[in-house]
């Protein structure tokens, strides 16, 4: 979720504009900046790169169902091919991914409706309901030999959690780096993360990676939670989610036409 970089690209390259356009830019980074580090010291599960799945009770009861959620995936996987790439839905991951070989199938995302196909996935999208504060989950599909190269994500108000839907082997060639921690996925089991530490995936197998891919809101102690809130709120009125929005409803349109 881009907030840092919505607030960038809102405005133009620094030599075009106005002086108060200038200082704006610099007053919404320091703002977000500063949000940050109070997400962090306020942080009711610490602050940390990955976390212990014991944190949050919810973990157990998804992965109760694991193989509920793999069902589903198995049938969208039929029309892998046809899946829409993760940057035709968010272009702003172009600066790390713009081949074919990362794929996604969305059921929510920061206001974003999915209806159809979360008509396709019942038992994932009853799931899904699980995780208090999920605000983004769709099935995240590596092909083999994909690299996605080091990144952080844009705001700490979320965390990241992975549930492991179909992991290839041999491990060790299939596995991502959060800060200076190496993990590897297994199936039905789940990995939880801040993303905003730099992190880098690798899938060096012959087999497709897949996982159910959530960002859900960070535990925050009030305060200073409802801060967090409202930029979360906020966030799915900006250019960049509407125009993740229009992205998908055109290629839903399409889909299910076929």
């Amino acid at each position: 979720m881009e907030l840092k970089g919505f607030v960038s690209s809102t405005f133009k390259r620094e030599e075009q504009r106005p002086p108060w356009n200038l200082s704006t830019s610099k007053l919404l980074s320091a703002f977000f900046n500063r949000v940050e580090s109070l997400n962090g010291k306020f942080s009711a599960v610490g602050d940390r790169p990955v976390y212990d799945n014991t944190i949050f009770p919810w973990v157990a009861d998804v992965e109760r169902e694991w193989m509920k959620i793999r069902a589903e995936l198995d049938q969208v996987m039929q029309r892998r091919e046809e899946l829409p790439n993760f940057h035709e839905i968010t272009s702003e991951v172009k600066t790390i991914t713009d081949d074919e070989h990362w794929k996604t199938f969305f059921l929510a995302g920061y206001g974003l409706k999915c209806d159809e196909n979360c008509r396709r996935c019942p038992e994932t999208t009853r799931i899904l309901k699980k995780i208090p504060g999920m605000k983004a989950a769709f099935f995240s599909i590596l092909s083999p030999n994909k690299h996605i190269p080091p990144h952080r994500g844009a705001y700490n108000g979320v965390l990241r959690y992975h549930l492991g839907l179909i992991a290839p082997e041999p491990k060790e060639k299939c596995r991502i780096r959060i800060g200076n921690e190496i993990r590897h996925w297994n199936e039905g089991e789940s990995l939880i993360f801040d993303d905003t530490y730099e992190h880098e995936v690798w899938n060096e197998t012959t087999g497709y990676r897949v996982v159910l891919f959530v960002d859900f809101v960070r535990p925050i102690k009030f305060p200073f939670n409802l801060l967090n809130l409202f930029l979360l709120f906020i966030s799915k009125f900006t250019p960049y989610m509407r125009e993740g929005q229009e992205n998908q409803k055109k290629w839903e349109k399409k889909f299910y036409k076929r």
